[in-house]
Protein backbone atom coordinates (compact mmCIF):
# COMPACT_ATOMS: atom_id res chain seq x y z
CA UNK A 1 0.00 0.00 0.00
CA UNK A 2 2.75 2.23 0.69
CA UNK A 3 3.92 2.37 -3.47
CA UNK A 4 3.70 5.68 -4.85
CA UNK A 5 1.21 5.02 -7.59
CA UNK A 6 -1.17 3.61 -4.18
CA UNK A 7 -0.76 6.51 -2.72
CA UNK A 8 -1.66 8.51 -5.36
CA UNK A 9 -4.83 6.88 -5.96
CA UNK A 10 -5.90 7.01 -2.88
CA UNK A 11 -5.38 10.81 -2.77
CA UNK A 12 -7.09 11.41 -5.76
CA UNK A 13 -9.77 9.07 -4.78
CA UNK A 14 -10.21 11.07 -1.39
CA UNK A 15 -11.51 13.60 -3.35
CA UNK A 16 -14.41 11.88 -5.66
CA UNK A 17 -15.53 8.59 -7.14
CA UNK A 18 -13.46 8.00 -10.51
CA UNK A 19 -13.47 5.95 -13.57
CA UNK A 20 -9.92 4.37 -14.95
CA UNK A 21 -9.26 7.13 -17.93
CA UNK A 22 -9.89 9.67 -15.38
CA UNK A 23 -6.98 8.07 -12.87
CA UNK A 24 -4.36 7.20 -15.31
CA UNK A 25 -5.15 10.84 -17.00
CA UNK A 26 -4.69 11.90 -13.36
CA UNK A 27 -1.43 10.44 -12.61
CA UNK A 28 1.13 11.24 -14.68
CA UNK A 29 4.12 8.55 -15.72
CA UNK A 30 1.32 5.40 -14.44
CA UNK A 31 1.23 2.70 -17.39
CA UNK A 32 -2.41 0.85 -18.06
CA UNK A 33 -1.21 -2.45 -16.61
CA UNK A 34 1.02 -0.72 -13.45
CA UNK A 35 -2.82 0.95 -12.68
CA UNK A 36 -4.57 -1.95 -12.85
CA UNK A 37 -2.60 -4.11 -10.74
CA UNK A 38 -2.72 -1.34 -8.17
CA UNK A 39 -6.35 -1.13 -8.19
CA UNK A 40 -6.76 -4.94 -7.93
CA UNK A 41 -3.73 -4.53 -4.85
CA UNK A 42 -6.21 -1.64 -3.41
CA UNK A 43 -9.65 -3.46 -4.13
CA UNK A 44 -8.15 -6.67 -2.49
CA UNK A 45 -6.85 -5.20 0.81
CA UNK A 46 -10.19 -4.05 0.76
CA UNK A 47 -8.85 0.06 0.14
CA UNK A 48 -11.40 1.10 -2.43
CA UNK A 49 -14.66 -0.87 -4.27
CA UNK A 50 -14.88 -0.97 -7.89
CA UNK A 51 -18.70 -1.00 -9.33
CA UNK A 52 -19.36 -1.78 -12.58
CA UNK A 53 -22.13 -0.24 -14.29
CA UNK A 54 -24.41 -2.62 -17.24
CA UNK A 55 -24.17 -0.33 -19.70
CA UNK A 56 -22.48 -0.17 -22.93
CA UNK A 57 -19.65 0.43 -23.38
CA UNK A 58 -18.97 -0.73 -19.89
CA UNK A 59 -18.24 2.15 -17.02
CA UNK A 60 -16.76 0.97 -13.82
CA UNK A 61 -15.99 3.27 -10.79
CA UNK A 62 -13.34 3.76 -8.17
CA UNK A 63 -13.94 5.16 -4.90
CA UNK A 64 -12.50 5.12 -1.31
CA UNK A 65 -14.02 2.16 1.27
CA UNK A 66 -14.28 3.32 4.94
CA UNK A 67 -11.64 1.40 5.60
CA UNK A 68 -9.48 3.53 2.70
CA UNK A 69 -10.85 6.98 4.07
CA UNK A 70 -9.31 5.91 7.54
CA UNK A 71 -5.94 4.94 5.92
CA UNK A 72 -6.34 8.68 3.76
CA UNK A 73 -6.63 10.12 7.07
CA UNK A 74 -3.36 8.30 8.57
CA UNK A 75 -1.00 9.17 5.00
CA UNK A 76 -2.41 12.30 4.35
CA UNK A 77 1.15 13.86 4.74
CA UNK A 78 3.12 11.42 3.09
CA UNK A 79 0.54 11.71 0.40
CA UNK A 80 0.56 15.19 0.02
CA UNK A 81 4.72 14.94 0.20
CA UNK A 82 4.44 12.71 -2.85
CA UNK A 83 2.80 15.02 -4.31
CA UNK A 84 4.85 18.12 -4.05
CA UNK A 85 7.94 16.48 -4.60
CA UNK A 86 6.57 13.61 -7.47
CA UNK A 87 9.06 15.78 -10.44
CA UNK A 88 12.01 16.34 -7.88
CA UNK A 89 12.19 12.36 -7.09
CA UNK A 90 11.53 11.96 -11.19
CA UNK A 91 14.74 14.14 -11.72
CA UNK A 92 16.15 12.07 -9.36
CA UNK A 93 15.78 8.94 -10.82
CA UNK A 94 16.65 10.09 -14.26
CA UNK A 95 19.84 11.21 -13.04
CA UNK A 96 20.80 7.75 -10.86
CA UNK A 97 19.91 6.04 -14.15
CA UNK A 98 22.54 8.14 -16.23
CA UNK A 99 25.12 8.07 -13.64
CA UNK A 100 24.44 4.05 -13.25
CA UNK A 101 24.88 3.98 -17.30
CA UNK A 102 27.96 5.88 -17.38
CA UNK A 103 29.35 3.79 -14.76
CA UNK A 104 28.16 0.39 -15.86
CA UNK A 105 30.80 -0.34 -18.82
CA UNK A 106 33.36 -0.06 -16.13
CA UNK A 107 31.31 -2.26 -14.06
CA UNK A 108 30.64 -5.12 -16.02
CA UNK A 109 34.09 -4.65 -18.11
CA UNK A 110 36.31 -7.69 -16.93
CA UNK A 111 39.74 -6.61 -16.50
CA UNK A 112 42.31 -7.15 -18.41
CA UNK A 113 46.17 -7.23 -17.61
Amino acid sequence: MADKWSLLVIALLDRHTMRFSELRRAIDGVSQRMLTVTLRHLERDGIISRTVYPVVPPRVDYELTPLGMSLHQVIKSLVTWTEEHQQEIAAAHAAYDERVAREEPELVSPRRG
